[in-house]
């Protein structure tokens, strides 16, 4: 009986050590998320207003731009898939995966191969566990992501994207991430990034017109310029949003932990105490049963 409630403690100490872990972890996570959110919101102007620029450009003018013109027939399609890397935040990056499988699949059954690229070690590990290809992968700060990476990304995507089909390059490109849309809900998305396709519309949900430019030295050239960018400040704005989702799968993940932990001591620790009390109970039937054979010889 001395040794079960030894196990009892030792369990109890056990998972005590596991909730302050779980603990610092949610505070750590609460504490980011601010910062996180605070980023994605510096982000979204800039986003806007290269967004209005390349609208501008492509909507105004009479031009055949790569960039903008769909292929009738294509058949490559590239897809940028955001993970985390580290565990510990719920369904996070299982969401997003399977997200990527199921346009992978429709992408498949539109005749398209699709060519992964992975950003996070969760995404990384999937595919190397299933012994599947990847062009490239990126690692590293998906919970605080730099601008630098966005930038070899995009740059990496829109050299693809212009490479010929013939030569190993892509007709279509995609980005699969984790819109944060508030603390409690981050739903996975998959975005088209290119071909582009501009639909500008006002609060009435009417067409509003772009005004009416002239781009020197021509718009083919300014479209040159300010695709990449366009492109850059769409991943980069998908990073944001993907760490502050990811930060917020952590800290609701670590808080359930916790309260989980906080159950198991509950029950441990009733159970340490029911097998004192028997073991107690056991020493006192064997103290009287003793007196009592003492009493009858």
């Amino acid at each position: 009986m001395g040794a079960q409630i030894r196990v009892y403690r030792q369990k109890i100490a056990s998972t005590s050590s596991m909730k302050k872990i779980f603990k610092a972890m949610e505070l750590i996570a609460t504490s980011r998320i601010g910062k996180a959110r605070s980023r994605a919101r510096a982000a979204l102007p800039y986003a806007e207003a290269i967004t209005r620029a390349v609208s501008a450009v492509a909507s105004q003018n009479d031009i055949d731009h790569v960039l903008t013109t769909k292929v009738d027939n294509p058949t490559r399609a590239a897809v940028l898939i955001l993970t985390s890397d580290r565990g510990l935040a719920g369904a996070y990056s299982t969401n997003v995966l399977k997200q990527g499988e199921a346009l992978t699949k429709r992408l498949r059954e539109d005749g398209k191969e699709v060519r992964p690229y992975l950003y996070g070690r969760k995404a990384q590990a999937f595919y190397d566990f299933r012994e599947r290809e990847y062009d490239q992968v990126w690692t590293g700060n998906t919970d605080a992501p730099e601008v630098e990476r966005a930038q070899e990304i995009g740059r990496t995507l829109v050299d693809r994207f212009l490479q010929p089909t013939e030569e190993g390059g892509v007709d279509e490109l995609y980005l699969v991430y984790t819109e944060f849309q508030s603390m409690v809900k981050q739903e996975p998305v998959a975005r088209r990034l290119l071909p582009l396709a501009f639909v500008e519309s006002d609060a009435e949900g009417e067409h509003e017109p772009n005004p009416l430019y002239d781009f020197e030295p021509n718009a083919e050239e300014v479209l040159d310029a300010l695709l990449p960018r366009y492109i850059e400040s769409k991943i980069f704005a998908a990073m944001l949003e993907a760490s502050a989702s990811e930060l917020a799968a952590r800290q609701r993940a670590m808080k359930s932990a916790a309260d989980n932990a906080d159950d198991l001591i509950k029950k441990y620790t009733l159970l340490r105490n029911n097998a004192r009390q028997a073991e107690i109970t056991q020493e006192l039937s064997e103290l009287i049963a003793g007196a009592d054979a003492l009493a009858a010889s």
